[in-house]
């Protein structure tokens, strides 16, 4: 039996392994703040514009570099410190946690609120 080879933008086992379920649940935060944990000491927050399939990925607006740190007596990471980025891109491949940021919550530079985890 010949093999039938993908054709051109079709998705194959090869790619991201990310379910469009993923896609839709970034689909209805557009437009919403989020904070996206790159590792347990970093990540990234700001409004999401764009979300991209291929590659599988997201544009933050508005975006800030965020660190993290926790401590044994308050093991829940807070942000202790914020970098303006402007617009920024990112793998979904990267991401390990992605939080929408409540709407009503008051803009505290240096101190950003627990993301729990």
């Amino acid at each position: 039996m010949a093999e039938i080879a993908p054709s051109q933008g079709e998705v194959t086992g090869t790619m991201s392994s990310v379910s469009p379920t993923v896609y839709h649940m970034l689909e209805r935060m557009m437009g919403k703040r989020i904070l996206v944990v790159i590792d347990r000491d970093f990540g990234y927050e700001g409004k999401l514009a764009v979300v991209s399939h291929n590659p599988p990925g997201i544009w933050l607006v508005e975006g800030e570099a965020v660190i993290l740190r926790s401590t044994v007596i308050s093991p829940i990471p807070q942000i202790v410190n914020r970098e303006a980025k402007g617009e920024i891109f990112l793998h979904l491949d990267a991401v390990q946690r992605l939080e929408s940021i409540p709407e009503g919550r008051p803009e505290r530079k240096g101190s950003g609120g627990s993301i729990g985890g």
